[in-house]
């Protein structure tokens, strides 16, 4: 392992223990979010108000010194709320773009599902393609750019259900949940001199990171892994229970998510175990069940049960 893969390795662990010291208990889905900042990809949060959400998005943007901007969306939200706006200059007697909160490194849309069908649509193009059009004109996106989006399950009044479209723009969507009842305890007394995201240091910068995702691109691949990740994808859209199953985008993205892991798990290759415990973070949200089959009671993580039951493990693997 070269100085630099092993400088990396240094930062990434400072950069973990940065947001545990913030969000206490929750190891695995801090993994989950540094996985998606590696691949380059967005994240989805969905989970009941309270639980740490927005917190461990403002730690990740305090600990990387990245430009960070959030968006309260609501249903009076217009396209160019985020994206910006041109403004006709009388001196200068043309049109200048002012630009809006989605020219940053990371941005926080916090109760997405709250913002009207259309002005989520305005984030596809910054998702897919990193810039967005505004008359006409294309201004790309800082670099590295990530969307970090959260919604509330359970409050259906004055909400909008992310298209299809939307949900296949992010690479991963997890859950955060409740605290056990002595982590809840421990937040008592961590909380009790301020926040603890205020006393964060940062432990690298956003061209870092973008470093970082370069490197990533260049993890092993083994064909055997290749052709695992390819199986399981057209599985979910062959599964007598599965009415829609996850696209090619999905099946990229879960490869991506792979490298990432891999890369911070310290390796420089992927193996069927990275495939295994990623794919319902990052095909999940691209399915959806028949209704008979969810009156029977049969969810995601059951259909991912059984294709894995069915697709046979590559064991050989060579570097």
């Amino acid at each position: 392992m070269d100085a630099l893969i092993m400088e990396d390795m240094s930062i990434l662990k400072q950069l973990k223990a940065n947001l545990e010291s913030c969000i206490l208990g929750k190891a695995a889905e801090v993994e989950l979010l540094l996985t998606a900042a590696l691949a380059g990809g967005h994240v989805l949060l969905e989970d009941v108000p309270g639980t740490g959400k927005t917190v461990l998005i403002k730690a990740l943007a305090r600990s990387v010194q990245g430009q960070f901007r959030r968006i309260q969306c609501n249903p009076d939200l217009l396209p160019t709320d985020i994206t910006g706006v041109a403004i006709y200059h009388p001196k200068q007697e043309t049109f200048l773009f002012r630009p809006g909160p989605v020219m940053t490194h990371i941005l926080l849309a916090d109760e997405i599902n709250r913002a009207t069908t259309k002005t989520q649509s305005a984030l596809l193009e910054a998702m897919e393609e990193h810039h967005v059009t505004v008359d006409g004109d294309c201004h790309p996106l800082p670099t590295p750019f990530l969307l970090l989006a959260t919604q509330n399950p359970i409050d259906f009044e004055g909400t909008y259900v992310l298209p299809e479209a939307q949900l296949d723009r992010f690479m991963l969507k997890f859950s955060l949940g409740y605290p056990d009842h002595e982590t809840e305890k421990k937040m008592l007394y961590a909380q009790a001199g301020g926040h603890p995201v205020e006393r964060l240091e940062p432990v690298a910068d956003v061209s870092r990171i973008a470093d970082m995702q370069r490197r990533v691109r260049d993890v092993h691949v083994d064909e055997a892994v290749a052709d695992y990740v390819v199986t399981v994808t057209r599985k979910t859209r062959e599964h007598s229970s599965v009415f829609l199953g996850a696209s090619p985008r999905a099946t990229i993205a879960l490869l991506q998510a792979a490298k990432a892991l891999a890369y911070l798990r310290e390796r420089d290759y992927v193996i069927p175990d990275d495939i295994k415990y990623l794919a319902p973070f990052v095909l999940g949200h691209r399915m959806i069940l028949h209704s008979e089959a969810r009156i029977e009671g049969l969810t995601i993580d059951s259909v991912f049960h059984t294709i894995f039951q069915q697709v046979r493990v590559p064991v050989r693997l060579e570097k």
